[in-house]
Order: C-alpha cells, then sequence, then structure tokens
C-alpha cells in the first residue's frame, strides 16, 4: 500500500530475558524447564518462564502451583532484578555498537530508528545477524534475541513477534497491511481481551476489520484517538509520538508467608515508602499525596490515600502512611483469613518537579513550627540518601527493622521501568 514508506525501525525483544539470564549465569539451569518467582512461596506467580517451561503451558502470570502442577520437573529461581538491569545495561551498549538506541522500550525491548543509508532490506538483516553475534559473543551466549524491521515503530514491534524465539522479520511497506491479516487483533501491542471485546462490539473482528474502517472510523471503534493513529501505523505511516507525563512514584511487594501479619507488614510498607521517598529526591520531585493499597490472602483489596503538602521529605511521608494503617489494618481483620496482607504498595502520587514547595518561613524563628520540623526533616532525609548511597542499603534507615521480620526491600523491574542502579542501594 506504501511503496514510498522505507524502512525505518528495527525493534529488538529478548526472548524469555530473566529466565534467560539465570541459564546464563547458572549453566546447570540450561535447556531444562525455568520459572523465575519474585519469593519463595507456592502462593505467587511466575514472572518469567524459559522456553522449556513454556512448552508445558507455563507462562508469565501461571501461579506457582499450577506450574508445579503442569510441570514436575520445573526448577524455581529466585529472581535477581539488580541481574536482570546489569545485564539490560550491558546488551543495550552492544546494540549501540551497531546502531544507535532510539529509545529503550523496557527491561527486554528496544528501538532504533534507521537512516537513509541504513534501510535497504539486505543491509538490514546483515546488521540484525551483527547485533545476534555481538550480544551472543560480547554479552552471553545464552541470551537470544528477536529483531523486526518496518516501516513503522509498532509494526516492527509486531514482527519481532512473528517468530520467536531468535527470529528476525522483515515487513516492507508494499507489504502492508495485508501481511497483518493472519494475525488475530491481541497480537497488536495495546489490544487485550478487554479492547478485543469492545471492538467485536462494533463490528471489528479482525486486523483487515479495523483497516477496512479507514482511521476516522478506526478511532471511533476504539473509542479514542489512540485508533486513529493505530491505524495510520499499521498502514506504514508514522506518527509523532505522544510524550507521557511522570505522575506517580511507588512501590510493591508481594509478602512471604510468615510476613504476612499486620506488624510484619507494616515494617514493609515503611521500607517501600522511604525507597518511593529516597527516589523522589533522586529523580527531582516532590509529591502532594501517599496511596497505600494492599492485596489480602482471600482475594481482597484496601486501598486509600492521604493528600499532604507539596513535599520530599521521608518524615511527612511516613506521617501519612501512619495514619492510613490502621484503616488497613481493620479490613484485614474482617477477611476470613484472618488479617493476613498477601501484598502491600506505597504510592507517592500528584509528583511536581521540586522547588515549588511552600518555604520554611519560620525554621529559624519557630523551630517548632511545622514548615521548620519538614525543612529540617527533608535535609536529614537527603542526608540519609547520601549515607545509603554510600555505605549501602539500611546503613541509616527510620524505626526498627525487627530483625527477620521484613521481607527484603529491593529494587523491581515494573512493566516499562528500569530501575537505576542507584535503586539497589536504597
Amino acid at each position: 500500500m506504501r511503496p514510498d514508506s522505507p524502512l525505518r525501525w528495527l525493534f529488538l525483544d529478548l526472548n524469555s530475558y530473566f529466565a534467560s539470564v539465570e541459564q546464563q549465569l547458572q549453566p546447570h539451569l540450561r535447556g531444562k524447564p525455568v520459572v523465575v518467582s519474585p519469593v519463595d512461596t507456592d502462593t505467587t506467580s511466575a514472572i518469567a518462564a524459559s522456553y522449556e517451561a513454556k512448552a508445558f503451558g507455563i507462562r508469565t502470570g501461571t501461579p506457582i502451583w499450577e506450574a508445579k502442577r503442569l510441570c514436575r520437573d520445573l526448577i524455581i529461581t529466585p529472581a535477581r532484578h539488580g541481574a536482570y538491569v546489569e545485564y539490560h545495561n550491558r546488551i543495550v551498549a552492544e546494540v549501540d555498537r551497531h546502531i544507535p538506541v532510539t529509545k529503550v522500550c523496557s527491561i527486554d525491548e528496544v528501538a532504533c530508528r534507521l537512516m537513509d543509508n541504513e534501510n535497504d532490506p539486505a543491509f538490514v538483516r546483515d546488521l540484525a545477524r551483527r547485533i545476534k553475534a555481538g550480544i551472543a559473543a560480547n554479552v552471553g551466549e545464552y541470551l537470544k534475541c528477536s529483531i523486526g524491521v518496518a516501516p513503522t515503530r509498532l509494526v516492527a514491534k509486531i514482527a519481532c513477534d512473528m517468530q520467536k524465539p531468535d527470529g528476525l522479520t522483515v515487513i516492507e511497506a508494499h507489504e502492508l497491511p495485508e501481511r497483518l491479516y493472519v494475525l488475530k487483533l491481541t497480537d497488536i501491542p495495546g489490544i487485550g481481551r478487554k479492547m478485543e471485546r469492545r471492538l467485536a462490539a462494533k463490528g471489528v473482528l479482525s486486523i483487515r476489520d479495523l483497516i477496512a474502517r479507514g482511521p476516522k472510523r478506526a478511532g471511533e471503534a476504539w473509542g479514542a484517538v489512540n485508533g486513529d493513529r493505530l491505524w495510520w501505523s499499521l498502514t506504514g505511516r508514522e506518527v509523532p509520538e505522544i510524550e507521557t507525563q511522570h505522575r506517580s512514584i511507588g512501590h510493591s511487594q508481594v509478602l512471604s508467608p510468615s510476613k504476612r501479619d499486620p506488624v510484619a507488614a507494616l515494617a514493609t510498607a515503611r521500607r517501600l515508602c522511604l525507597k518511593a521517598a529516597s527516589r523522589l529526591r533522586r529523580e527531582g520531585y516532590a509529591a502532594r499525596s501517599l496511596l497505600l493499597h494492599a492485596r489480602l490472602e482471600d482475594g481482597g483489596k484496601f486501598a486509600a490515600h492521604q493528600r499532604l503538602p507539596l513535599t520530599q521529605d521521608s518524615f511527612s511521608f511516613l506521617a501519612q502512611l501512619n495514619a492510613l494503617w490502621p484503616r488497613l489494618a481493620d479490613a484485614a481483620r474482617q477477611q476470613p483469613t484472618g488479617a493476613r496482607i498477601r501484598m502491600i504498595g506505597v504510592t507517592l502520587a500528584e509528583i511536581a518537579p521540586a522547588g515549588h514547595e511552600q518555604g520554611a518561613l519560620f525554621d529559624r524563628d519557630d523551630i517548632d513550627h511545622a514548615l521548620a520540623r519538614e525543612a529540617r526533616g527533608l535535609r536529614l532525609s537527603e542526608a540519609m540518601d547520601k549515607a545509603n548511597a554510600k555505605f549501602g542499603r539500611n546503613a541509616v534507615t527510620l524505626g526498627p527493622l525487627l530483625g527477620g521480620r521484613i521481607d527484603q526491600v529491593g529494587a523491581k523491574i515494573a512493566f516499562h521501568r528500569i530501575p537505576d542502579m542507584a535503586e539497589f542501594h536504597e
């Protein structure tokens, strides 16, 4: 449809990334069904599965108890997010040796824009092979990737998924959109089961149906302007990317079975709060509200938030957390499971660039004024950040760590956010 649209994007997706890193680091796991688990309990879910495990029907999100039922020889290994970030950085550096990385899309995905002298089909196939060989030789032989090349980044990502593992798929403009008609609607990023049902209600049952509607009616079926953008991308036309705004910073933790009572859960929540506050300051933001959220063992959910003046102060955030906690403890006690908290999370929301906070006008004249206390708390919080960065996590903290009654709170990879290495010291 678009013979004048050159190949513009190379998209790389690492195959079964977390599990592959574990197999790279632990040679005895190679060729075996492996699942990466966040904590050592059957009640949690897999966050990654090797291709050997996938052959048994195990996927990301499969409960561990079910994964063990599907494969008796399954090996469960704990997640090591620091290693995944380290390998990510090495892989990005290796790709950058061959072609500049335009965008890091997630921990296991990068996109590279092709210039006019780089978009010949034979050239990009050779480039893709050189990237694969470079990763194997310089990062790890067990780290495989699939690569897709197309006129738009969306189609390049779709092409990347068409052949796994270790695939290479090039879709030229003249093949669009017809080459996509063999795929399901859910093969398009952004179309999940809920959106699939919404499109079906509008009479859109396939990619062919969506394209046939034209850009305007495709957008109407989608229910937002993104449908219009999707149509143009699928037919080979580039559309400008919409910049997203950073609106919250938070962390969550699935608790070990022995750490699910309210006392231990509160200790973990406090550590998550301090970690989020440290990251907030490091990234140059302040927050206006704190959200406490949890999941209980019986499937119940809890969420409550507390507003506060725009601040970066750890002491202020902990005070709001302590104010919300009795509500969560009461909600847990009312459950049949008897006050058992499975997951806890703390999010600092309504964030804005730091520097707009109200100053502590009385920090010299009245040492007991609330603004003066907050100013002192912020200075102490920043001093704690520096101490922990220099001497390691928990070198300085607030409140007791309760010995073995708190789960280890480390940096984790959440969806498309890749932690800075500094987070592994917070």
